[in-house]
């Protein structure tokens, strides 16, 4: 659940943290990458979060312009989730982060273990 004080604060940090705060959302826009991945896609490669906060998190990080979702007319349903211009200008900066944490393992191989539901160390 986002608080609307971190949304409207005249802080840039307390802003930035008020879009991409929380556990999961940086995890799921490096495993969003540079692709295009269907909600249960990301459900099976990210098992550590349920359903519903999934769901939560993608719709703040949807309102925020971070990612694109994209619905199909089809049966069954069908939903693509891609990261913005904006999201994929967050790319580099999570490179940046992962390299920070020092060298336990390469970049690629972090967005790997988080997709594969494991939360990096």
């Amino acid at each position: 659940m986002r608080d609307a004080a971190f949304c409207t604060s005249s802080c840039t940090m307390t802003r930035t943290m008020g879009v991409l705060g929380g556990k999961w959302k940086l995890i799921i826009i490096s495993y969003l990458g540079q692709r295009r991945v269907r909600f249960g896609q990301l459900a099976q490669r990210l098992s550590l979060i349920s359903r519903k906060v999934l769901t939560e998190q993608l719709k703040e990080l949807e309102e925020d312009g971070i990612i694109r979702r994209e619905a199909f007319a089809e049966l069954p349903p069908r939903v693509d989730y891609s990261l913005t211009e904006r999201g994929l200008a967050l790319l580099p900066i999570l490179d940046q982060l992962c390299a920070w944490h020092g060298p336990v393992a390469p970049v690629e191989e972090v967005r790997q273990t988080a997709g594969a539901g494991q939360v990096p160390a």
